[in-house]
């Protein structure tokens, strides 16, 4: 019996020999899951204060129950906010208050850090510091730093879960100054620096002192004005990041991969909570990301956290009653139906009552000689009846203020053709207008107080034609005052079309509350009565619509058979014209009523064939059609394909340009 015990000892012993001790810890493993969110512009309750109605899948409240059901199933919990948060939706209200509301949501959800906002700057330092100062997370914006030297915010936040320690990096736009160019007091003694550089400062500061990096950045995916400002570039520059949750550009990106990061962005109102999981493991003492998988969670159907509706009713009480102050009437409809077509916005290929309103307003309080002025919503309008307040924020979303700067004819005429890039060029057998999907909506420009046609089968520069300022020709050595919005007066100094030096009136200067949102409210209260006008001073030429098959085109959109096509992130719509001869070619509509007339046509046929795609692992038909603003059941018919859910890599799929 002794003999047996022995022997099993030895063999005890022989087996705790060959195996080594770190075994079981190098089998250990934890998952890590990080929650976004980003670009909720004032939204604390599901709703829509400019309409006053119900926004269901948007604010915080429905966020904190999405993060509340996430925390439920995972301790190992990191929630981040990647900025855009103090401004819109009326939350401006409550900018006075010692505690800014939507801050104090932000502290009962828990959130661990903040990433500032290039918004959060639209209302001066002064309001920025006391958010800042009542956070409880960690207020990040690691590239802007202070005249001596010092970083002006925190960088990042080191968070330790289940003992992985992770650098929450939190970059945000440089172009600030840019945007913010008409009141310097907003960024006074601030430098912004390129996130690139000092995203790989953090990292260098932080190795071998943290596990995973974590990139919150208040930028878009792609650069906007240098080689620098997006987050793509940031990643490129950086590989040792693991994730990064971006905001800014308003994208439902839901885990795209950038080499070996995985990239998210919640959209942009609260509608979408980004979540990434992580699993790590732990090998010889270090802790190895193993796997990374990343989805956008819709909020519409989680309901608001009651707790925290019930404490915070009070803001959504007295922003219901400031939406319905009547400062006025509207005495007919500004727009009788503000789309040419499903998908085409009236307000952006003609002049409209709408437009020609602010800029009357605009030009009203600066005393300039012309204005101009976006559509910052497709749908915007003025409807018949009681004008409240509300409907100020409804046909001008920003909080800007008014500027009014000195131009010479050839910087009015150079701006102007700026703007008209915003116009896709005309090609024979188009029967709609479009837009480049490459601009925003927001960046096309509508003047009054000159007559102009805009020349749309020309190249960019060379599209406005017919200048004309009370009858006589514009000539270089012309000057006029110019009023636009303070955001477009600052990209314009930036870009060199105006100078900073010429500019003769601030509204921010003029009044307590100088936006531009404000002066419509007062201009109303003046009038008290408004009727919609409309000067016809632009247009649209150099095209010929009237195919013989638009009415069959004009039908099967209205039908829904035909979709007119928005960019890939859904921001800008109507990017491709239709065209009678690419829509035969995709056998959407028939052919042999019309012939393929003129080499630019035959072009476009041919082009249509050769566009292709190669299906790479893991594509799916209807993601492949949303990259390319074409229908999956377009695709489908296109390239014959006999079952759609089955396609496999390497497959060449056609694209047809729609």
């Amino acid at each position: 019996m002794k003999k047996k015990i022995s022997i099993l000892l030895i063999m005890a012993l022989l087996i705790s020999i060959v195996t080594p001790i770190g075994v079981v810890a190098n089998e250990k493993e934890t998952n890590i899951t990080i929650i976004g969110t980003s670009d909720v512009h004032g939204r604390i309750f599901p709703w829509d204060y400019a309409l006053d109605s119900e926004d269901n899948d948007a604010g915080y409240l429905k966020i904190a129950s999405v993060v509340k059901e996430i925390r439920s199933k995972n301790k190992n919990v990191i929630l981040v906010d990647a900025g855009d948060t103090t401004q819109d939706n009326s939350i401006e209200l409550f900018q006075n208050e010692e505690k800014n509301p939507i801050i104090e949501v932000m502290n009962d959800i828990g959130y661990d850090t903040w990433t500032l906002g290039n918004h959060e700057f639209n209302f001066g330092l002064d309001k920025l510091n006391k958010a800042v100062k009542t956070s409880k997370a960690a207020v990040l914006a690691g590239n802007i730093y202070k005249e001596n030297g010092e970083r002006a915010f925190d960088a990042y936040k080191i968070v330790e879960k289940d003992g992985v320690k992770i650098a929450i990096i939190g970059m945000t736009t440089p172009n600030i100054p840019r945007w913010e160019a008409s009141t310097p007091e907003h960024f006074k003694g601030l430098v912004f620096k390129n996130p690139v550089d000092e995203t790989k400062k953090v990292i260098n500061e932080l190795k071998g002192k943290v596990d995973v990096f974590i990139g919150a950045f208040h930028m878009g995916l792609d650069n906007e004005y240098t080689d620098f400002d997006g987050t793509k570039a940031v990643i490129e520059a950086n590989p040792e990041l693991a994730a990064v949750i971006m905001g800014h550009a308003h994208s439902d990106i839901s885990g795209e991969m950038i080499g070996n990061t995985i990239v998210v962005e919640p959209k942009s109102y609260g509608n979408r909570v980004s979540k990434i999981d992580l699993k790590l493991r732990n090998e010889n003492g270090k802790w190895i990301v193993v796997d990374k998988k990343a989805e956008n969670i819709n909020t519409k159907d989680y309901p608001v956290d009651k707790k925290l509706e019930e404490k915070y009713k009070r803001i959504h009480e007295i922003s219901r009653k400031d939406a319905n102050t009547v400062i006025g009437t509207v005495t007919e409809d500004f727009i009788k139906d503000t789309q040419v077509l499903p998908g085409i916005p009236r307000v952006q290929v003609e002049d409209t009552a709408l437009i020609d309103f602010i800029n009357e307003v605009q030009m009203h309080y600066s005393g300039a000689d012309i204005s101009a002025a976006a559509a910052f919503k497709s749908d915007m309008n003025l409807l018949k009846g009681d004008f409240k307040k509300k409907d100020v924020a409804n046909i001008y979303k920003y909080a800007n203020t008014l500027i009014g700067v000195k131009v010479t004819g050839k910087q009015l005429k150079d701006y102007m053709e700026w703007s008209a890039r915003y116009f896709n060029r005309y090609k024979d057998g188009d029967v709609t207008i479009s837009f480049n999907p490459n601009i925003r909506g927001y960046n096309y420009d509508m003047f009054s107080g000159v007559e102009y046609d805009i020349d749309i089968s020309k190249p960019e520069g060379q599209r406005i034609v017919n200048l004309k300022f009370k009858g006589k020709p514009v000539t270089d050595d012309m000057t006029f005052v110019l009023a636009v919005n303070n955001y477009r007066f600052g990209n314009m100094v930036k870009d060199g079309y105006f100078r900073a030096e010429d500019k003769v009136y601030d509204s921010s200067e003029k009044f307590a509350d100088g936006s531009i949102r404000n002066l419509i409210v007062q201009y109303v209260k003046e009038k008290k009565t408004i009727s919609p006008k409309v000067d016809n001073n632009w247009k649209i030429i150099g095209i010929d619509l009237n195919n013989p098959l638009k009415d069959t085109v004009y039908k099967l959109v209205k039908e829904g058979k035909i979709k007119v096509p928005t960019s890939e992130d859904g921001r800008t719509p109507n990017v491709k014209s239709l065209n009678v001869y690419e829509l035969q070619k995709m056998g959407l509509i028939p052919t042999g009523q019309i012939e393929v007339k003129g080499e630019q046509s035959k072009e476009v046929v041919k082009e249509n064939v050769e566009k292709t795609y190669v299906v790479k692992k893991g594509d799916v038909l209807w993601k492949i059609g949303k990259k390319f603003n074409v229908d999956w059941k377009i695709l489908s018919k296109y390239n014959n394909l006999k079952n759609p859910n089955l396609i496999y890599p390497n497959q060449t799929i056609k694209i047809p340009t729609m």
